[in-house]
């Protein structure tokens, strides 16, 4: 059974106090907390097992390889990839995104050819494509959402043309805690011929993923918000892709041969994995995907609704608090206003009494233009998350809105 005082215990950063107060961590969205196993295992690497990987034939070399190679395998199978060797290591999804869009955009998008985004994306699945857009004087169009923070997917349909090369799209909103209907989506793209590329972040933590049934040909996500080291990405790409992609960085590891004359390179995922990969990295993030495995997806999934589902009771009750979207489809992701106070306040106040949650634009400013908003605070919900947590946050809220009263 799901006993979240015993995953409590697991993750020692919860022990502590802030500002004389007990720690309540929501801020889950941003980044979470790494489990004492996950610690663990990354200084059992730099204290027992370091080496650096695929060049190596001493012991610790070896050793440490299998320990890489066995982090990718997790990955891939947390993924439900047909093969690890579709499982790419990179720095965060940040990068997964940037390798795309400059391998694939490189070739296969040219002058007047379109790339499809959500007003739902964070920055990392804009920025990119926007350097596309000035380096290959490519056009970006832009599908809106509906009423319930889904993406539409009439006018998804709509936006589709002969000249669209990709669609790049969130599985989960990092505002509004919204999981969209990627399959749906990529169902209506490949209609068209028309790859498309899943920025799981988010979604990555809060939903079962399975890459092959979803039939999506490049998925990301980031090790950091998966309870495990930050400097750690993911990029699954189907075969085909990573076979005609051209590299993304050039030097050691990603190659096959160099002489004066020519260069040709490494076959599979090291073919975008240039000079020393993230290794420590790496083996925490498998280490944190085996920890999920060992607790259970479908356990932590139902927690995670079941306090998310007492938090949006609570949090309604509140008079004043507005919601930047009606909670009814959020997945442990609150953004909210308070009447007569800006949410950088609100954030200071509550940081006060222990309570960490979020409060900007939340690196999706297109999202928020669209509710003529600059700034929500943002509350989300972790697999360590239980009620006194929510309680605790409705008491400061209190709190605030009493002290600007």
């Amino acid at each position: 059974m799901f006993d979240v005082d015993k995953i409590r215990s697991d993750f020692p950063i919860l022990n502590r106090h802030i500002n004389g107060q007990g720690l309540v961590y929501l801020d889950n969205a941003a980044s979470s907390q790494k489990p004492q196993v996950v610690i663990d295992a990354i200084s059992k690497v730099y204290s027992e097992e370091y080496a650096n990987v695929h060049r190596g034939i001493h012991y610790l070399s070896m050793k440490a390889t299998e320990n890489f190679e066995n982090a990718r395998s997790e990955v891939s199978n947390y993924l439900k990839s047909k093969s690890d060797q579709q499982i790419v290591f990179t720095k965060n999804a940040t990068e997964a995104i940037n390798l795309v869009a400059a391998s694939f955009g490189e070739t296969e998008i040219n002058e007047g050819d379109e790339i499809i985004l959500s007003v739902l994306e964070h920055h990392s699945n804009i920025v990119p494509w926007h350097f596309i857009r000035e380096r290959k004087k490519a056009i970006i169009k832009w599908v809106d959402i509906d009423s319930k923070g889904l993406i539409d997917l009439e006018k998804l349909k709509s936006l589709i043309s002969p000249r669209t090369k990709i669609i790049s799209i969130t599985h989960m909103s990092n505002v509004l805690g919204t999981v969209q209907p990627i399959k749906d989506i990529i169902d209506l793209a490949h209609e068209y011929n028309i790859p498309v590329l899943i920025d799981g972040t988010q979604g990555a933590v809060h939903n079962p993923i399975d890459v092959m049934d979803l039939d999506v040909d490049f998925y990301v996500l980031t090790g950091h918000k998966l309870y495990g080291p930050s400097g750690i990405g993911v990029l699954y790409a189907k075969s085909d892709y990573l076979q005609n992609m051209k590299p993304f960085q050039g030097g050691g590891e990603m190659i096959d041969e160099v002489t004066k004359e020519n260069v040709t390179y490494a076959s599979g995922p090291q073919k975008f994995e240039a000079g020393t990969p993230p290794i420590a990295q790496a083996i925490g993030l498998g280490e944190a995907i085996k920890y999920v495995n060992h607790i259970g997806l479908d356990e932590i999934h139902k927690h995670e609704q079941s306090i998310t589902d007492y938090a949006r009771n609570k949090l309604m009750d509140i008079d004043g608090l507005s919601f930047l979207l009606e909670p009814s489809q959020s997945r442990g992701i609150f953004s909210f206003t308070m009447s007569g106070s800006h949410p950088h306040d609100i954030s200071t106040i509550i940081d006060k009494k222990g309570i960490a949650i979020r409060a900007g634009s939340h690196c999706a400013e297109p999202l928020l233009q669209t509710f003529g908003m600059t700034s929500t605070c943002r509350a989300s919900i972790a697999m360590y998350n239980n009620k006194k947590d929510i309680d605790n946050l409705c008491e400061s809220l209190l709190y605030c809105k009493k002290f600007f009263s």
